[in-house]
């Protein structure tokens, strides 16, 4: 045992500055002074043990009181050098009960014996009265001889604390690096591994000291490994750590790449010198599989929400179909394509498709997210709106004929590397095949892939095949629409005549608007135009079933406001299964719960007598005629509206207006004058302007106003132009509803088309009237009719004065045919029955039912008129031979 000099100097203390030079592990100059805090912890050697603990000491003097305090000491004990210098070391800083077994040792050691032990120690109070610092301390002590030979001793004293800590340290570190489940490297400055844990030995190989001095490049290949080496030199320079950062790489034995997620920071000595970087890395291989899988799973779902949304938003088959690809490219795959049945296409009842899957097809549209990329799919490229099919053998066909999803092998050289047949599927019925392609550089299509193109073609199918089964019914009910409107030109007496209908676009069902020109006995017209309310096929079989019901009541010569009330009843009884008579029971009864549907319909009836130009109006809550006179500005008729057709319980009034010749009858629909962007007022006073425009006038009554002009083919190409033009001027291309327009111009019949003659009850009156007769059609140089109308007029006439009443009166009218009218105020009328051979009369009626074209009788305000029409010799329809006609008889 080496002796301490008892008057050690402040050099000789382990941790001084003299220590630290002469050792050679720093360079200060000679003149540089220290303050108290860097001369005590001034940093030993590199990985010195000093680095981590406190070590501290003073000497005893041969009378047991310490004569040397060090700066060390000062701050283990917390006591002043001046204070500590003459205390006895056991009475300062051991308790009192362990007094006197200190004291025994003090001794011992005085007496030459070194002593180690572990000392609870609590310092003196300070001279303030603030309590001492109490610890541990192991300390060890060395007998010395003073320079006059007597015995002291040096204490090293180390606090036990600061190496109970670092035992406890270096068991968790131990225990961490050991047994964590993460792989933990230890990096010093040169990148080399200085150690790794087992976790890294079991996913490289190996034992952990087989790792010792490998580099980043023992590990991952180029160019992550250049990253990862960046990343560390970043870390050991700047110190900041790096969480979370995602490496890629294989592992000894597997092809399979791992995903690693690694933590990295900086590791400090001590003395807070760098000396490594700490990595802690875990495998996140399956997480990150897991998380794309999620993240597929919501990017389909995604797709198929999209999808929902975006998708059959129409009713035409090619915007639905590409509504598809727009949904599908680029978010799908890179380029897709849509092929839809021609049958399909073409409308055709029967299931599309052939059970081979190679029936003709329609590309209907195509999407591409590659420049110039060509279209999908094998063989010759397909245009957009060209009619192919494919072969027998190809996946294409197979995915038609088994209804099943393929897989198409791409092409060699080719741009696409993966493509999906997907046949389009709606109610087990194949509409088409939809191809999804993904070009080389793109994932190829999975298992999960093809569920989703299989799910997004089955959704599409659907809506193009709901397209196809309402367009069906929109041809059908537009075709019978149209069957039930007049069909060409309408031809009237006295008017010149030019209509319009125009239905909804395809977007919209077809309305229920319908106009009729009805000519009736006496060239007199009925003008009809009315709405039933709705759409769809429903609202057209109601809109037929009240024209033959109109007509049918025309025919009947009933005044206008008796055909709107007969229309009512029948509108009533449209949606009731026992008619006319059980819905007007069901009105009776108290209101419950009512499931007949209920049918209303708007209506304008007008009739137009030629001879005097007097038109009269009945209105069922339709919008009021328009009328435009000569030289004026048009004007809405005032007739009263009354309420819409099948609501009943409210009559129906008349309104009669004289037209003067030239002038512009207007009859038309809501859906001209009215839509979502133009209110009723608006539609009807720009209507009421296009009227009024100088375009729509007629220039021969405005010089001629009493000229004829019914047969004028160039007055009927002007008002066709008033049609166009009143079109052309509105709104009419919104498609909300349907439009029916009908104009007429006022040609009345001349004074010299027209003979009347009042003749009185007596028998001479029959022989009156022949000659009227024959004298009227020799000046109309109608010679070939004169034996034929004389002979019906001589009956007409005899039937008025043997069954009528009162005065009567003959009428001869010619316009397009020859009329002739009986009236008498008789309000019996005439019946046709067929007479036995033995009887000598009764076959006036019969005869006159032979030679004439047609024949009839209506009420009139004061009686009745019986009239028959003949054709004129120059007509289509062929003159009876009255001779042939009588011999028929018998």
């Amino acid at each position: 045992m080496s002796e301490i000099p008892a008057k050690a100097t402040e050099s000789e203390d382990p941790s001084d500055r003299a220590r630290a030079e002469a050792a050679g592990y720093i360079d200060v100059p000679a003149e540089d002074s220290l303050s108290v805090g860097d001369a005590m912890w001034q940093s030993s050697p590199p990985g010195s043990i000093y680095d981590y603990i406190k070590v501290a000491s003073f000497s005893i003097g041969p009378d047991g009181l310490v004569d040397q305090w060090s700066l060390r000491a000062e701050q283990l004990f917390g006591i002043s050098t001046e204070r500590a210098v003459g205390m006895d070391p056991i009475e300062a800083f051991v308790d009192p009960e362990l007094h006197e077994h200190g004291q025994r040792k003090m001794a011992e050691i005085l007496d030459g014996r070194e002593w180690t032990g572990v000392v609870p120690f609590r310092a003196p109070d300070s001279a303030e009265g603030e309590p001492g610092k109490e610890g541990l301390a192991e300390v060890y002590v060395m007998p010395t001889r003073t320079e006059e030979g007597e015995r002291a001793a040096v204490c090293i004293v180390v606090d036990v604390r600061i190496l109970r800590r670092i035992e406890t340290d270096l068991a968790a570190s131990q225990s961490i690096f050991g047994q964590s489940p993460f792989g933990f490297l230890l990096i010093d400055p040169d990148l080399r591994v200085r150690r790794a844990n087992q976790q890294i030995a079991n996913t490289f190989g190996g034992t952990p000291d087989d790792h010792r001095g490998r580099g980043v490049h023992d590990y991952l290949q180029s160019p992550e490994a250049e990253r990862i080496t960046a990343t560390l030199r970043r870390v050991l320079e700047t110190g900041n750590s790096i969480t979370d950062m995602q490496v890629t790489g294989l592992v000894p034995g597997s092809d399979e790449r791992r995903h690693w997620s690694i933590n990295l920071y900086r590791v400090h000595s001590g003395s807070g010198r760098p000396i490594g970087i700490a990595w802690l890395g875990t495998d996140v291989t399956e997480r990150r599989a897991a998380a794309r899988e999620a993240a597929s799973a919501r990017r389909n779902l995604a797709l198929l929400n999209e999808a929902g949304a975006r998708i059959g938003n129409s009713l035409d088959l090619e915007t639905t179909a590409r509504e598809l690809l727009d949904v599908v490219v680029p978010g799908f795959c890179d380029l897709a394509t849509v092929d839809l049945y021609q049958g399909l296409l073409a409308g055709d009842e029967t299931p599309p498709g052939r059970a081979d899957g190679s029936a003709e097809l329609r590309r209907v549209a195509f999407a591409s997210a590659v420049s110039d990329a060509p279209f999908v799919g094998g063989g010759a490229p397909v245009s957009v709106g060209a009619v192919h099919h494919y072969p027998f053998n190809s996946p294409c066909a197979d995915a038609l004929r088994t209804a099943r999803p393929q897989y198409v092998p791409a092409e060699e050289g080719g741009l696409v590397q993966s493509t999906l047949a997907v046949p389009m599927v709606a109610h087990d019925t194949v509409v088409g095949l939809a191809q999804f392609a993904r070009t080389k550089g793109s994932e190829p299509f999975g298992d999960r892939d093809r569920d989703l193109a299989v799910e997004l073609a089955a959704r599409a199918a659907v809506c193009i095949d709901n397209a196809r089964l309402y367009r069906r019914e929109h041809e059908r009910a537009l075709i019978l629409q149209r069957s039930l409107l007049p069909p060409g030109d309408p031809e009237a007496s006295g008017l010149d005549i030019a209509c319009r209908y125009l239905p909804g676009n395809a977007a919209t069902e077809v309305g229920g608007d319908w106009f009729d020109v009805i000519e009736l006995p006496g060239h007199r017209t009925a003008l009809v135009v009315g709405d039933v309310m709705g759409r769809g096929l429903r609202a057209a079989v109601a809109m037929g079933e009240l024209r033959t019901a109109v007509r049918t009541l025309a025919l009947l010569d009933l005044e206008p406001a008796e055909v709107l009330s007969a229309l009512d009843e029948i509108a009533r009884g449209l949606g009731t299964p026992g008619g006319v008579q059980q819905a007007t029971r069901a009105a009776r009864r108290p209101r419950e719960a009512d499931l007949s549907e209920v049918y209303l319909a708007t209506c304008i009836y007008a009739v137009y007598d030629s001879v005097t130009r007097r038109c009269t109006f009945a209105n069922a809550g339709h919008l009021p005629p328009v009328l435009v006179e000569p030289g004026e500005a048009a004007l809405m008729l005032d007739v009263p509206p009354g309420m819409p057709l099948g609501v009943g319980g409210e009559p129906f009034e008349e309104v009669e207006v004289e037209l003067p010749e030239g002038a512009l009858l207007a009859l038309y629909t809501d859906g001209l004058v009215e839509s979502r962007d133009h209110p009723l007022d608006e539609g009807l006073q720009a209507f009421v302007g296009a009227l009024t425009d100088p375009a729509t006038r007629n220039p021969a009554a405005d010089d001629q106003p009493h000229a004829k002009t019914a047969l004028n083919a160039d007055t009927h190409r002007d008002l066709e132009d008033v049609c166009d033009h009143v079109l052309s001027t509105l709104d009419t291309h919104h498609g909300e509803d349907d439009i029916a327009l009908l104009m007429a111009r006022v040609q009345g019949l001349p004074e010299d088309s027209v003979g009347d003659w009042t003749l009185p009850r007596e028998p001479r009156s029959v022989g009156r009237a022949r000659e009227y007769a024959r004298a009227r059609l020799q000046s109309w140089d109608l010679g070939p009719l004169v034996d034929t109308a004389e002979l019906l007029v001589s009956e007409l006439v005899t039937n008025a004065l043997r069954y009528g009443e009162g005065e009567i009166r003959l009428r001869l009218l010619l316009d397009r045919t020859l009329v002739c009218e009986v009236w008498d105020a008789g309000l019996v009328q005439p019946r046709r029955r067929r007479a036995r051979d033995t009887d000598e009369g009764g076959r006036g009626l019969q005869l006159v039912g032979l030679l004439s074209a047609a024949w009839g009788s209506r009420r009139t305000p004061r009686g009745k008129t019986v009239w028959f029409e003949l054709p004129l010799p120059d007509g289509e329809n062929g003159m009876v031979d009255p001779a042939e006609a009588l011999l028929s008889l018998f």
